[in-house]
């Protein structure tokens, strides 16, 4: 009977508590809540920053990649305004910082908190391919992928405890979650996304970076590129996800609804 219960109680809390993308359309478990996960952003960004000190507000690095993240920011506020789904980014308080490392990487946590890293630039090249792949990673934080990770990671490790418990009662356990599902410090890129969550976050990257005045079909060319990066290793921003060849002819496929948005700037 315990376990039956058990079983009862994850099922009902699987049930209400997906969260519908507002792209795609599907709906994916999230198990915390979405206040929750922006605290523990503001705290694990803020200690990420203490120990990788950004490059500072005159860096043209800086202001290229603030100039980006916050036109690229406007049309993620302004696509949801068009859904009325505001109410999903209750809480943000955007960020967009650089740091200096060798890594081709960038990220962003719950609540728009976004670095890239130095190491990226050369590779992008350009402000075009630069939207890209921050509309890209913008895209997991509003698909709440991260979420959808921290969630799977408590139904295997909790079982039956009850999730307030388990956010209360196991602070380093939760942290330890949140790092991974976000490859934030020493498990920086080393987690996957699944493809299917690699695919939502390109669908959504190409209509925010469109609606941000980007042309979406630089999109292909920047992929093709990355391709060709890392000989047997290839960069941390690209290990983790779909095949090259899987991945642009998905874009390809996507690209006549993203270029609806589009608006040359």
């Amino acid at each position: 009977m315990k376990k039956f219960t058990i079983i009862a109680a994850l099922t009902v809390s699987v049930l209400i508590s997906c969260h519908k993308n507002a792209i795609t359309g599907s709906h994916n478990l999230t198990l915390v809540p979405e206040s929750e996960m922006i605290t523990m952003s503001k705290t694990e960004y803020g200690q990420f920053l203490s120990q990788n000190p950004p490059l500072p507000s005159s860096d043209d690095r800086v202001q290229l990649v603030r100039r980006v993240g916050t036109r690229i920011q406007k049309a993620v506020e302004e696509y949801h305004a068009q859904k009325k789904l505001s109410s999903e980014l209750q809480g943000f308080a955007w960020e967009f910082n650089v740091v200096d490392s060798k890594e081709v990487n960038a990220w962003c946590m719950p609540g728009g908190k976004v670095v890239v890293y130095t190491g990226l630039l050369p590779i992008t090249g350009d402000e075009q391919s630069l939207a890209i792949v921050m509309g890209h990673e913008i895209g997991h934080a509003i698909a709440r992928h991260g979420n959808q990770r921290m969630s799977e990671g408590l139904l295997v490790q909790v079982g039956g405890t009850a999730l307030s418990v388990a956010l209360s009662q196991k602070p380093q356990f939760t942290q330890q979650l949140f790092m991974q599902a976000y490859g934030i410090g020493s498990q920086l890129g080393t987690l996957k996304y699944s493809r299917k969550q690699e695919t939502e976050a390109d669908k959504m990257g190409l209509i925010f970076a469109a609606m941000a005045g980007y042309n979406p079909e630089t999109a292909v060319t920047f992929w093709q590129r990355m391709s060709q990066q890392g000989g047997e290793k290839p960069p941390e921003i690209l290990s983790t996800h779909p095949s090259d060849e899987t991945r642009i002819k998905d874009i390809k496929k996507f690209m006549p609804e993203a270029k609806k948005y589009y608006k040359p700037r």
